[in-house]
């Protein structure tokens, strides 16, 4: 019989995480890429959220996908019950999940799916909201492995919900650099296209990215793709700094490729992340990277080597952007790094061994 997985995630929106769990199921799923001495795997895809985009790029790639359509915290028991038949119905051997909401239901529902296989998967090193730590603390005991994606977010787990080392695995996320070749992007415009790629979040520190944007005096322009509950008062930020003609908010965009293809430099400005996954799609593409020296993106990106780090407040972004629009050469070799880092240490190929031997299929 094969191997039935479900893979459980809080929304398919466009971000990083359901990307990361989109690549993994179509990865994982039947027998051409998911099979390991014989084991044949079906991987299905939940959410507790509506239907969203990655649910559609998951059924159009073949994998089944569920949306549960809670609401809110008052659909907990609705979407519980909803997630247990839909194991029993599918003989699901082990649900994998990704997202503290997502975690809180599976730890809830596998009490009644005896023999049903539960590992999580915490994606973030960010500190709050602390209650999601709190509840991560309260849940963790019921899985058997915890998934981070960096040392940053083991940290986080340790620290804040007193994860045990010995229960977290390690497992970076990873591109396809085939996806993210001949991309062309524009590396030595003038004035040098930068670009931000991620939901407009306070965490994000996007403000301070306007703010030194503004202040290099339009020798760059700033490109922002993305959705989020901080739009309007970034919005309200660039008409205040009168920065209408050199800062642009796009939206979201369905494949980073379509945002990737038009900057020459990205830039993350967060103040923690579990990985950055951006960051890495970005040196794929042989683009170059600027980031904050903050738990996560340090764990990518090595400083001065393939790409730069520097200090979480506008002036020294500004610098930082600085120095890379005077230095071509550096924006070269740090792309050019970068690139070859992906390759040595993020790939699917280097990555996907790891999983499978999580969920025991090597």
């Amino acid at each position: 019989m094969p191997r039935k997985i479900l893979l459980l995630i809080t929304d398919l929106e466009i971000g990083g995480t359901p990307t990361v769990v989109r690549e993994l199921a179509t990865r994982l799923n039947g027998s051409a890429d998911g099979s390991a001495n014989g084991v044949e795997v079906e991987v299905e895809v939940a959410c507790l959220a509506k239907w969203g985009p990655v649910a559609d790029q998951l059924r159009d790639a073949g994998v089944a996908v569920t949306a549960l359509g809670a609401r809110g915290a008052v659909d907990f028991l609705k979407v519980r019950g909803h997630l247990i038949h839909l194991c029993r119905e599918r003989n699901v051997d082990t649900v994998f999940s990704f997202l503290v909401h997502a975690n809180a239901v599976a730890a809830s529902a596998v009490r009644s799916l005896p023999g049903v296989r539960f590992i999580q998967s915490i994606q973030t090193a960010q500190p709050n909201p602390r209650w999601h730590w709190w509840l991560q603390s309260l849940i963790d005991r019921r899985a058997e492995r915890i998934v981070v994606p960096s040392p940053s977010a083991a940290q986080a787990a340790r620290d804040w919900s007193g994860v045990p080392a010995e229960k977290l695995t390690v497992i970076p996320n990873a591109v396809d650099v085939a996806q993210f070749e001949n991309l062309n992007p524009p590396v030595d415009d003038k004035p040098l296209a930068v670009g931000f790629i991620g939901r407009l979040d306070p965490i994000k520190r996007l403000p301070d990215l306007i703010h030194a944007v503004g202040l290099l005096r339009g020798r760059v322009r700033l490109h922002v793709f993305g959705e989020g509950r901080q739009r309007p008062e970034l919005e309200a930020l660039v008409r205040r700094l009168q920065l209408g003609e050199i800062v642009t908010l796009h939206g979201a965009v369905p494949r980073p490729q379509d945002a990737l293809r038009k900057i020459g430099l990205l830039v993350l400005p967060s103040k923690a992340e579990g990985f950055g996954l951006v960051l890495i799609e970005a040196m794929a593409a042989g683009i170059p990277v600027l980031g904050t020296n903050v738990p996560g993106i340090r764990d990518v990106v090595r400083d001065g080597e393939t790409g730069l780090l520097v200090p979480c407040e506008p002036r020294a972004l500004a610098a930082g952007l600085e120095r890379l629009v005077e230095n071509t050469d550096l924006r070269h070799r740090l792309a050019a790094a970068g690139r070859a880092d992906v390759r040595r240490r993020f790939t699917w190929s280097a990555v996907l061994p790891q999983y499978r031997e999580l969920l025991k299929l090597a």
